[in-house]
């Protein structure tokens, strides 16, 4: 799988961009957003998720990790394949997406081209439980911001199916590791989860 493409942008249209690595031009198919950081012969770097049908290899570009991980988590959710996963990613950040499915916000969904209310209820009842965590904001809606970073990654590793005793032990590794600027809470919690899969 190709993980990332990082190489000079030779070429940008509405939906794709073409990044020259060592002498070879890759088409990706990129939100708009992500194209609109793009420069024709400045070097760029994207997240890319390899889809493969019986008839296309297509690859498709995100400014992040974050945006990939999101694109490929909605596509297990039923009816929801790779062009309206991008969909999703064109109208919406990563940080909105997943604050829409934790409170069910259906009409934040649908916003996207290509989703009905029904699609929408979908969405929110598969993936729900495995958006990652959303932290409470200071008005008690559900939110990615706000909130210390050790309380989202307990719950999260709650959620997950640890004890809290474990998420506690968890997080107090995690948190020694933490030197200077906090990395993003989706990085601390694949820590937490490496050090508790090993204790498994």
């Amino acid at each position: 799988m190709i993980a990332s493409v990082r190489g000079v942008v030779t070429a940008t249209g509405p939906d794709h961009a073409v990044i020259e690595v060592g002498g070879v031009g890759l088409a990706v198919q990129c939100a708009p957003g992500t194209i609109a950081d793009l420069r024709v012969g400045q070097p760029a770097r994207l997240a890319t998720s390899l889809v493969v049908r019986e008839d296309s290899l297509t690859l498709y570009g995100f400014a992040d990790d974050d945006a990939k991980s999101l694109f490929e988590l909605l596509q297990t959710a039923s009816g929801v394949g790779p062009r309206l996963a991008q969909a999703v990613l064109a109208v919406h950040t990563p940080d909105a997406v997943r604050k829409a499915i934790a409170n069910a916000d259906t009409a934040a969904l649908t916003r996207v081209p290509g989703i009905g209310k029904k699609g929408a209820e979908r969405l929110v009842l598969e993936l729900r439980d495995r958006i990652g965590p959303v932290a409470v904001g200071a008005d008690g809606a559900a939110g990615v911001t706000g909130g210390a970073w050790p309380e989202q990654v307990r719950q999260a590793l709650v959620g997950l199916g640890w004890t809290a005793g474990q998420a506690d032990q968890a997080v107090a590794a995690v948190a020694e590791t933490v030197d200077g600027a906090t990395p993003p809470v989706p990085v601390l919690l694949k820590q937490a989860i490496r050090l508790l899969g090993r204790t498994r």
